[in-house]
Formats: structure tokens, sequence, C-alpha cells
């Protein structure tokens, strides 16, 4: 909803959760910060709806521009009303109300609100100011009962009658209320509230921040880190002893005539028991005592209308903890409170484990079995809600919202379901409807979700005397991956694939396949096969079609099972359904149907997926015209709707892997839409740069492709997924890319009709985007990779950088051989393709171990991995692979023995399988020195994350035989990949933005953001992803403006988003923290900056290890902050460890090494050591004149620093000759330079100077925008240069600007001369902000080299730095 509190209390303005939100507090900034308040008329954002605090906190002070953008209001902004609400208690409390909001929104909102926060059953009165009173429905918009915009409206709370669900509900809030387990404080609120606290109380210790952080260790074993990450939970306020049902339970029927509906015992801390009766219409205690039921009220005083109400009037101790609860609330950051409706998992589990505690409460919840499905009342129809919202108008900005927000909502409680359902099916709770079918063919309904395994017909009855090319049959996947057909339709399918294996086509390269390659083969076949029906599904909800619909879909991995969850078509389990099958074919084409109005709507699709509408050949050889695959299906319910089922090949195959075994070998959506866009800009030359989306008012203009990098869509998946899709916008240009069409049938065993020359075109078309793949993208995609234009930190990032270049992670092994010469990429690459090929290894002892053997089963098998575990006997490691085989073939036989499935296990015998996986599967060749290589944190971090895996947070001898422990083994949680659909007209508002941002409209730029995150806002809550990225680019923007104050709150936010969206040690979150140092940093808060830089160096070793060129960067922004608070000592040795890791992972001669010999050279000369900044100079120039030549700019800047140095150390000799006391005392002179230095002398700026170009002197990482942007951005650099870079205005202004030029453009060195819109996208979301820093002071020059600054990654928000220390000199010219 998009209303705000004005509440007496001042608790009030900290509440917010889920959809309501009310003024969010200040985030501690020590001193410097005032409070932020959203009415001080500084910023009026498109507010929020019902996704948490929208409006940008701003602290009154320098934020001129961000302000005038402000005022503009932004398109389709919600305009906020006061309403008075009137509470059961006789309290009142302000609302701010849109009279778009719907009752719900308003009850939500009350529900987030400590007044009205424990009331639940209620109805509300609308007075007006005419004197009518209208009494409110929960689906009712409040423009649709009065007008509020007029004033003088009031809201009445009504005690309304509780029945046995609203009652039992009542008492679950009651519970949640007296709970701290939804709160999670993030450290960086911790530390500014810490910070805060301890500089009232060292005010006058006289302690420097230098001083007292020079013994942190930022360089320390991050086997020790794992200690750190977690945070210890909040200690719980004791209200109550404890509240639980009572036995008396059910109330006798006379009770019941009286109202009587449940009995409550509850235990005060005062040692009293009392058993409450809840009625319909109040509580109160009865005169019970013992075994027998006495329902007179005790007292006539101890009855009030909510279970708190009387427990605050029996129990002192109850009232005051309560208070404190709610305090304790409120004093957290408003979307600490707000829970994620898509959590992620965590790896790390506390240690030493929390003790297990009595709670009669938690035991009563897990009572009953449900797996997701409401106890009470009728089972949710997922498939009507999804369609019925789908069905919503989307016309104009408000209906989309709404229909956004309801499609959201429903999708991801229907993932939250799906999720519980699997693992009830999983754990064999759940009977399947065909239990006499075998067990890999099993299908289950539950919660109206129908289930079934990815799993081949032929996956358990493979032997390994069978034949290489007759491994799976170009069979479907999953035996059922829709419950289109029935049981037996899909047996007839599974078995009539037998008959096809003969047609095999010839393959590339054949590999000689054992019965384990088979078995390998027939699971990715299936695995790979879910995966592209979820990406299918995905494309064809994208392209939003009337009239064609799609089914909910969830894939759930979890104990090595692989579950397929989808919603059901009406009517298709009930009766014979023979002819409900209107398209497509379940026989593998031997019979395909075909109907002209579900052919129409496929077009349609097809023509915004770039899919050819062709002809086929069914088995008797008739033709069909088809604009799909042959296996898709198209399907009529019993509620005459028309679904589209299994689109498992939405985009042609992969030309590069022809072959049975590579029959689900597919392109990715990116990499079709960047080769259609390359395509038609060559057929059209003049291609317009998109503005900002003009008409977002109509569905036509939906830009399917926008977010296809999401098309997985795991719940782990990185953040700015979408945001790297290299060709986002195909649509933009209809006209000219209708020519460009896939025939997703061609490369098929399907028969194909129409003219040999028609079939040969459509095949060269599939090979020509296959060679573009290895030809264009892949090479591009290295080079940005060796020009750390682009760099992953860990295996998700990896792979969503991957993804969002178009490239299978099929081809990690190809890109892996092409970078061995970049020690931490080859790192990488092999560590997440040993990780890949190790999670099949680990799911299939899952699979095989019985419940009681789970934890010791994962900690051997982990052992085997990361330790030394040796055989039993002196069986070889072929013997051991071949047991393996063997119990795949018959997983019950050791379980029939009572033997454990993983006891055979060795360390030789588990890497021989992750190597031959890894052969088969990537073409790599796993190096002798991996099985080392794996003994990391980061390795162990990822494989966790990868299977499900929690365990326990404690230092591990990773070096020792057997480093863990079944008892380390905390958890297994289920790996999800869903379909929950994303906000394209915040997205093109985002991207829309970056690019005013990148011009330097910083106006226009914030008024984009703000009102994407409204829209964010309104449509997924504040708890999202896309909801992170609006924050750092509002956070950029105002950064940009001078503002640094209000850039930490935006910053702070994304910072919460991120660790509980992404996870605490996920990379973004990492330099979360690195962007709110060097915004406190910016604040001249040191300590705290540095205390966020040490969380950032600590999350990025854990997840990539200390050897990264992120770390370097970061160290070198460590050492900045040293700098200035002149700890020149600790600077220095900074700086040399970023040297030193700069040169062992990139090389001597690496642009990245000069930045750091340059920084060193400018440290040097802060100090007045001439000498040595020669010295690293003239290895700066060495270093680019080889690697750029002598003619690039950069060299010849390099060049007029050496001059200087040189000729600041002939002065400097000169002046030691002339005085004889500075020849006496040599070190004299340097500590005249550094006290005049600390002290303000002009020659200050060089030290300044230095930490503006370090600021953004960090590596970019795996996040980048369109080439819509990166053009942009590329233009506007040209511009800036021609203008600025020979800018003089007096001498120190002309030493900034020199240092800022040179540093920034010694940083994109290694990619200037190989910028590609299409596979460097990476790089400009982070160079756009660089380009637009305000000529603050009038100061133009910092403006346009500003706009030089190259590469930084997300931990810098851009160009920070000249505007960093023009924000200083001005604040000090005021002091």
């Amino acid at each position: 909803m998009a209303g705000k509190s004005k509440g007496g209390k001042s608790k009030a303005k900290a509440q917010a959760e889920g959809q309501g939100v009310s003024v969010e507090p200040e985030v501690p900034v020590a001193d410097v910060v005032e409070e932020a308040k959203p009415e001080n008329g500084q910023v009026s954002e498109a507010p929020a709806a019902d996704g948490g605090a929208a409006d940008v906190e701003k602290v009154e002070g320098d934020a001129a521009v961000a302000a005038q953008a402000a005022e503009k209001p932004a398109e389709g902004e919600l305009h906020l009303y006061p309403v008075t609400v009137k509470t059961q208690s006789g309290e009142k409390l302000e609302l701010q109300l849109s009279p778009g909001d719907s009752v719900i929104d308003v009850k939500q909102f009350l529900l987030d609100a400590p007044e009205t926060c424990f009331y639940t059953c209620y109805d509300l009165i609308l007075h007006t100011k005419d004197g009518l009173a209208h009494q409110l429905e929960d689906y009712n918009e409040i423009s649709e009962i009065a007008d509020i915009t007029t004033g003088g409206c009031t809201l009445q709370m009504i005690a309304a009658t509780y029945d046995e669900r609203s009652i039992r509900s009542h008492l679950r809030r009651v519970r949640e209320l007296l709970s701290l387990s939804s709160l999670h404080v993030s450290l960086s609120t911790s530390l500014a509230l810490q910070q805060e606290s301890a500089q009232a109380k060292n005010a006058d210790t006289g302690k420097t921040a230098g001083q007292e952080l020079d013994g942190l260790n930022f360089m320390e074993d991050n086997t020790v880190a794992l200690t750190s990450l977690l945070a210890s939970a909040p200690a719980e306020i004791k209200c109550v002893d404890s509240i639980v049902f009572s036995s008396f339970n059910p109330p006798p029927s006379y009770r019941r005539l009286h109202g009587d509906l449940i009995y409550i015992d509850v235990v005060t801390l005062e040692g009293n028991k009392y058993c409450i009766t809840g009625s319909s219409k109040s509580f109160y205690v009865n005169a019970s005592n013992g075994s027998i039921l006495d329902s007179r009220p005790l007292k006539q005083s101890h009855e009030a209308s909510t279970l708190v109400g009387l427990l605050q009037n029996v129990s002192a101790k109850f009232n005051k903890g309560f208070r404190e609860i709610l305090d304790h609330k409120a004093s957290a950051h408003p979307f600490e409170n707000v829970q994620a409706l898509l959590p992620v998992t965590s790896w790390l589990g506390a240690y030493p484990v929390q003790e297990h505690k009595r709670d009669a409460a938690r035991a009563e919840d897990s009572v009953v079995l449900s797996y997701g499905t409401e106890l009470i009342g009728m089972q949710r129809d997922w498939n009507e809600e999804l369609q019925s919202c789908r069905e919503f108008p989307h016309g104009n900005p408000q209906e989309r919202i709404l229909r956004g927000r309801a499609l959201y909502k429903v999708t991801c409680d229907f993932v939250d379901a799906a999720v519980k359902g699997a693992v009830g099916v999983i754990n064999r709770c759940i009977p399947p409807i065909n239990p006499t079918d075998p067990e890999c063919f099993h299908m289950y309904v539950h919660n109206n979700i129908f289930f079934s395994f990815a799993v081949d017909s032929d996956y358990e009855h493979i032997s390994k005397d069978q034949k290489p090319d007759c491994q799976n049959g170009p069979g479907r996947s999953m035996p059922v991956p829709s419950p289109d057909l029935g049981a037996k339709a899909d047996r007839d399918h599974a078995d009539s694939s037998v008959a096809l294996n003969s047609k095999t086509e010839e393959p590339n390269s054949v590999l000689e396949a054992s019965a384990e390659a088979q078995i390998a083969d027939s699971e990715q076949a299936t695995y790979a096969s879910a995966n592209n029906d979820l990406k299918g599904t995905k494309s064809y909800q994208e392209a939003d079609i009337p009239g064609l619909y799609n089914l909910a879909m969830a894939i759930i991995d979890y104990r090595g099972h692989r579950v397929v969850a989808q919603s059901i078509i009406p009517g298709i389990l009930q009766g014979d359904k023979s002819d409900s099958l209107l398209y497509g074919s379940v026989d593998n084409g031997k019979k395909i149907s075909w109907n002209e109005a579900f052919h129409a709507k496929v077009v349609e699709a097809a023509n915004r997926l770039h899919v050819k509408e062709h002809s086929v050949l069914d088995g008797s050889g008739n033709p069909v015209k088809l604009a799909a695959t042959v296996e898709c299906k198209g399907i009529v319910g019993s509620d005459d709707r028309h679904y589209i089922l299994d689109l498992m090949r939405v985009t042609p195959r992969d030309s590069n892997y022809i072959g049975l075994q590579h029959r689900f070998c597919v392109l990715r959506p990116e990499l079709v839409a960047s080769f259609v866009e390359v395509e038609s800009t060559k057929k059209s030359p003049v291609q317009k740069v998109p503005d900002i989306p003009a008409e977002l008012n109509g569905p036509e203009s939906r830009d399917q492709h926008d977010s296809a990098s999401d098309a997985t869509a795991a719940s782990v998946d990185k953040d700015d997924k979408s945001d790297e899709s290299p060709a986002p916008t195909p649509a933009e240009s209809n006209d000219s890319t209708v020519e460009i069409l896939f025939n997703p049938n061609v490369f098929t065993e399907y028969k194909l009709a129409g003219s040999p020359e028609e079939i040969a075109a459509d095949e060269a078309l599939v090979k020509k985007v296959g060679s573009y793949l290895l030809d264009t993208v892949i090479p591009k995609f290295v080079q940005n990779l060796c020009s750390l234009d682009v760099s992953p930190m860990d295996g998700q990032t990896l792979t969503d950088v991957l993804h969002s270049n178009g490239i299978n992670v099929r081809y990690l092994g190809k890109v892996a051989g092409m970078i061995k010469h970049l020690p931490h990429l080859w790192d990488l690459f092999s560590a997440e393709i040993i990780v890949r090929s190790a999670k099949h290894v680990v799911k299939e002892i899952l699979r095989q171990s019985p419940d009681h053997n789970i934890a010791p089963a994962v900690a051997h098998f982990l052992n085997c991995f990361a330790g030394k575990v040796l055989a039993a006997s002196t069986k070889g490691s072929a013997g051991s692979t071949q047991s393996k085989t063997q119990k795949k073939l018959s997983p019950s036989a050791s379980s029939r023995k009572g033997q454990s499935v993983y006891s055979h296990l060795t360390s030789d015998g588990v890497w021989s399988d992750i190597k031959e996986f890894a052969r088969h599967k990537y073409q790599f060749e796993v190096p002798d020195d991996a099985r080392v290589g794996a003994k990391k944190i980061a390795v162990l971090r990822n494989l966790c994350q990868k299977v499900g895996v929690t365990i326990a947070a404690r230092k591990y001898e990773l070096n020792s035989a057997a480093p863990f422990q079944p008892s380390d083994i905390l958890n297994l949680q289920p790996i999800v990949k869903h379909s929950v659909p994303t906000c394209t007209d915040a997205r093109k508002l985002m991207e829309a933005g970056k690019i005013r941002m990148a011009e330097g409209t910083l106006n226009e730029a914030y008024a984009l953001f703000s009102e994407a995150f409204s829209l964010l806002q309104q449509i997924n809550g504040p708890m999202h992803k896309d909801a992170a990225n609006c924050c750092r680019y509002l956070a950029m923007v105002l950064y940009h403006a001078g503002d640094i104050a209000g850039a930490i709150v935006q910053q702070h936010r994304e910072l919460i988003i991120n660790e509980r969206c992404l996870g605490l040690d996920h990379p973004d979150t990492a330099h979360s923290y690195g962007n709110m140092a060097l915004f406190y940093h910016g604040l001249n808060q040191t300590e705290l900056a540095l205390r966020h830089m040490s969380r950032t160096l600590l999350l990025l070793s854990l997840a990539s290890g200390p050897d990264h060129p992120d770390v370097a960067a970061t160290l070198i922004n460590v050492a900045m902050m040293y700098q200035d608070a002149s700890n020149m000592s600790t600077a220095l040795r900074y700086l040399q460890a970023a040297l030193t890791k700069n040169e062992r992972i990139l090389g001597p001669d690496h642009v990245q090494t000069a930045v750091c010999y340059h920084a060193l050279a400018i440290a040097f000369s802060s100090m007045g050591n001439y000498k040595l900044s020669v010295q690293h100079e003239t290895k700066t120039h060495g270093i680019l004149v080889k690697q750029l030549g002598s003619d690039d700019s950069r060299t010849k800047d390099s060049e007029n620093w050496l001059k200087t140095f040189k000729e600041r150390e002939k002065q400097v000799n000169a002046q030691k000759q002339k005085d004889p006391l500075l020849q006496a005392h040599p070190g004299l002179y340097q500590a005249v330079q550094a006290a005049a230095i600390k002290y303000g002398d002009g020659s200050a700026n060089v030290k300044k100077s230095l930490n503006a170009a370090v600021v953004g002197e960090g590596v970019p990482r795996g996040r980048g925008v369109d080439e819509r942007g990166a053009k942009a951005t590329a233009e506007v650099r040209k511009k800036a240069a021609a203008r600025g870079v020979h800018l003089r205005n007096g001498p120190a202004a002309n030493r900034v600007s020199e240092l800022n030029h040179i540093l920034n453009l010694i940083n994109s060195a290694a990619s200037a001369s190989s910028a590609s819109p299409t596979a460097n996208t990476q790089r400009t979301e982070s160079e756009g902000p660089q380009s637009n820093g305000p000529a603050l002071n009038g100061a133009k020059e910092a403006k346009d080299t500003n706009r030089l600054s190259a590469k930084v990654d997300g931990q810098a928000p851009v160009g920070l730095g000249a505007s960093l220390e023009l924000k200083k000199q001005k604040s000090k010219q005021k002091a």
C-alpha cells in the first residue's frame, strides 16, 4: 500500500513489514548525519505502495540537484492524503493513504504499526466529513467508497466477532509478536549504532581511527572467517513463560452454544497460571482449576477483545516485556522487519549449535504434516488464481501495478507451497496417484499441485553392455512434466522412444560411453529438459500473449532428487480427455494435432520469441504447419483456456552439440536476442538508441527479453542477472528483426517439410548463430575477463555472467582453456567445473542414503573431496567406480545388506568420478593439482550452496585427512528454480535512468530511479533484488549530487536487501559493504568506514578466496582510508599487499599492476620521498609503454608525472644543498613536507587525488547494463575527454586533475582498444555513474576529468574521487 504513519509514539516511525510501511528512521552516521525526515520538503519522491518505505530519506545539505529532480513528480506518482484512524483502545494515529489503496492494504499497514499490531479481527468504518459512515469490505478500493482527497475522513476500528479460524490466526499473530526471530539486524546497522555510542564515550580520549584500527588484521586466514560471518541471534525478550492450547480443547458442545471457541493455558513470568477462554467476542480468564473446566469468568476486569490486551491486564511483566519488544523492533531499520517472500538459504549454521529447548507452541505447529496446505478451508486452486491474475486488465500503469502485484504474490505463494510439497514427496510422506507403476514414474497430487520426478524412463535399467548410441532415446526427460495425458499416455510415450533409437543423427563427436557415462548422460538429459522447460515457460510468460496460458512451475532439487512442480490444468485428471490435445504431439511426432485458433496464438508468441512458422511431417508423411517444437502440447482445459506445455526447446538447437546425446542442448535466449540485434543492425545500419520508454501504457510495448537471463530464476540467483543481458531489447526493432526467425525443429529427429533450399537455409541460420557464439561471443567474453571488464567472484556470479552473455554453462571447459594464463580465472573456472561434477556424485549418494545416514554420508563425501580417505581394503579406484555403478543399478541392494551406501567411497574414487564427469560434460581435463586447490573455503562454499548442505560455522582443518564430522552437517535444504515474474516496466525505467546517469543529467536519472523504486515497492515489496539495484543507483545519484548522507541511507537499504535476498556472503553484499565504507569515509567517519571495509574483505575472501583483483582493489581502498587518517605506514603496507596480489594473479606487466605502482608513487610523493616516487612511476611508465604504446595519452601522462617527480626530487636536493640544517638532517625535509600535507598545504591535493583515483579504482565484477547504456557512456566519455583533458585551474587543482586523469585512464587501459557493444556490458553500469559527477564549487575540470574515470566495480560508487574531495574541501571552507 502507499500509506505511512505519523503515530504519536516515536516507535511508530520504524515499523514496516510485508505490505505496509511507515516513516523510516535515520541511519546512524555518528554526529554528521542529521535525522532523515521524509516530510522535510527536500524530497518528493514517488511513494511506496504496499512494499515498504519508498520515500528517499534526505538530509538537509548540499543536494540541490537531487532536490530539483525530486520536485518533478514521476510519471504515475501516487499522491498521499492524511486519514486519522481511531483504534479499538481509543488511541489515534494518522495514515497517509492513496485513493487506490485497497482495504486489505490499510489492514496490512495497521498490522505493522506498533499501536495496532495485535488487532487481527475488526471491521473498518470510514467516516467522511459530510457525516456519512461506510463499512469497508476487504477487497474494496478506498476510492470506490469515498473521496479522501477532500480531507476530513477518519477510519474507526470496530471489534468483530471471532470464528475458529480467525481466533487461531490471532493466537499465531500473538506468538509472532512475542518473538524476535523475524527480525534480521544487519551488521552495518549494529556497527553504526556501536560507533555512535563509542563516539559519545570517547569524545575526550583523543584516539584516532588509524591508531585504534592499526591492529585489525584484514588479511587473516579465511578458514577462521567462517566463525565471523554469522551474527549472533538477538537475545529473546521474555514476556510470558508459555502460551499453549489447553488440554480442555475442543470446547464441549454446551459451551460452544455460549460462544467458546478455544481454551489457552498461560503461565506468566510472575509464575501465575491462567486458563483463558477465547470466545467469539473476547478473551477472558476462566475459573478452571486443576482438571475440571469451569467456564465462568474469574474476574470481570480480566476480559479484553485481544489476547495481548488481556495479558497486559493480568501481568505487569508481560506489559513491560511487550513494550521492550516493540521498542527493539522499532529501533531496527524498517527493512529488517520485512519478511522476504523468497528467502535465500544459508550454507553456514550457527556454531556451537544452539540448545534446542522445549517449546509447546512449536510442537503444536509441527504435529500436523501439512506440507504447505491450509489446514482449514478449501485448498487453493493455484491454476485458477494464476490465470485470473493474468487476465487482469493492464492498459495503464495503475492496472499493471495491481496485476503485477497479484501475479507476484500468487507465484511466490505457489513456489512456497511447491517446495513444501516436494519435500513431502521426496520424504515419501505423500502417496503417489499411480502406486502400481515403477517408482521412477510415480506422480503425485498434493495441495492442487502436480509433482513428478525428473528421470528418464530407462534411468534405472541401463546395463553396462548397452550400446553407447542407444543411451536414452529421444523421449522426454520427465515421464510426466505436466499432468496432461495421465499416467498411461506418458508411459506409452516413454516406451515408444525405444523404436526411435535407431534414428540417431550423425553426432559431431561420439564419446565412448561406459555405463557410468550413460547414467550421467541420462541424468543430465533429464535435468537439462527440466531447466529448458522452465526457461521456455518463462519466455512464453514474458511474451504475454492474450488467450495463451502457461502453468505455474518450479523445480526443486532435494536429497539428490529433482522434482518438477506444476499447477494442474482444470479437468485434466478427471475423465477421458483424449480430445483435449489441440496442438503438438504426444508420441514423438507420429501424430501431430493442429488447431487454427490455437496456431494463431502460438504464431503471435513465436514472432516475439524469434521462432519461425514452418512445416513438419507427421508419422504418415502429412505436412503440418507449426510455430513451435513438435513435442510441445497445446491443450484446452475444462475452463476453456488454451494452455501450452512442454516448452523444452523455445530457442534453437546448439549446432555445436549435434547428436542424440545432446538433444536438449539449446541456445540461451540472451544469445538469440544478441544475434538478432547484431544481424538486424547489419541490415539497417541506422539504429536509434532507445530513449526513455515513451509509452509504458500498452502490453504490446512489453519487452519480453528484458529479463530473459532470469529464465532459470534460481532462488540464489544473482541480483543483476537480467541487467547484464547483452541484448535485452530485441522487440524494440520489431520491423527490422521480423526476418530473423529460427526453426526450432532443425537438427532434431523430426522430419521437416518444405523445400530442400528452405530446410538448408533454416539449418544454415542455426549454424550461423552457433558460430556467432563460438567465434564472436566467447572470444569477446574471454577478452573482457582478461581485461577485468568482467570480474566474476564465485560460482554463482560466474554462472550469471555466462548466462547474461548468452553462453551456456556447458562451455565452461572451452572458456577455461582460453584463460589459463590468469591464475585467478583458471582457479575460478576449474573450481566451478569440479564443483558441478562433484554435485552429481554427491546427489547420487544422497539419493541412495536412508534418513539415518544422510549426515554421515555427506560428511564422508566432503572428507573424500577435501581430505584424504583411503579404501578399507586394497581395492583401487577402478573397483570403487565399478561398485558405484553397480549400486546405481540396484539402489536397494546395499540397504538390504545393511551396508552404508557411502562406505566404499575413497578420495581417489570420488576424484576419479569427478574427472570423468568433467571430461564427459565439459570436455575439461581436471588438472592433477586440483585436489590441492579444492582445499579452499570458497570451493566448499560453492559445493554446499549447489547441493543445499548447511555446515557448522567453525574452523576446519582442510589439510587434515578427515576435516568434517557428521555433527558438522546441520541441514539439507531444497534448491529451487522458479518462474516468478519480473517487473519489466521498472527495469525499463532503470535502463533509462542508467543512460541519464551516464549522460550526467542527474535530475532525470533521480526521477527515473525513484519511479522504478516506487513501482517495485508496490509490486514486489522491498525485499527484491531489483529494489536493491534501484537503491544502489539512487545512492550513486545522491552521491554525485553532493548528498553523501542521503546516499548512505539508500546504500544501507541496498545492503539490507542484498543480505536478505542474496545471502550474507554474496559478492554483491560484499560490495554493498564496500560502498557503505566509501560513503562513510566521505563523511570523515574513517573508523566506521574501516570496519565496513573489514567486512568487505571477509566476505570477498569467503566468496573468491584471497587471490582476486577485487580483493586487491579493496586493499587499495583501505590504504586510502589509512592515508587520510595520516597513518602512512599502514597505508603503504596495504598498497604493497595490493601490488603483490596484482603481480601474482595478473602478472607484473598488467595495467592494474601499473595502477598499484602509480598509487605507491603518489603515496611516497605525499610523504616527500620523491626518490621512491620516481622509481615506482618509472615502473608504471614501462608497463604502459609495453601494453599501450608510447603514443597513448595515458603513457604520455605517466611520462609527465615522471618528469614532475624528477623535478621535485631535484628541488629537494637543491634545497638540501642550500640549507646546511637540512643537509645535516636528511629526514627533516620529509618531516616538514609530511606536516605541511597533514595540515592542509596545497600539496595535500596530491594525497587527496590518490584517494580520488583509488576510490574509483576497483575492478568491475559481473554487473552491467545493456549496450544502449554502453554506447551512451562511450559517447559521453569522448565528449568529456575532448572538453576536459587540458583544463587547468591553478596549481593545486591542476595536480588533482592530472592525477584523476592518469589513474582513471590507466584503469580503462586494458579494454579501451577492444570495446564491443555486444559483449562489453559488464563494465558499463559502473562506468555510467562516473560520467556524471556534477561540477560542485564550479570545478568544471573535476566534472570533466571525472567523466574520464574508467571502470570501477560496484563497491565504489564511481567518480567518488573528485566529488569526495571537493565535498571535503567545501566542508572545510565552511568550517
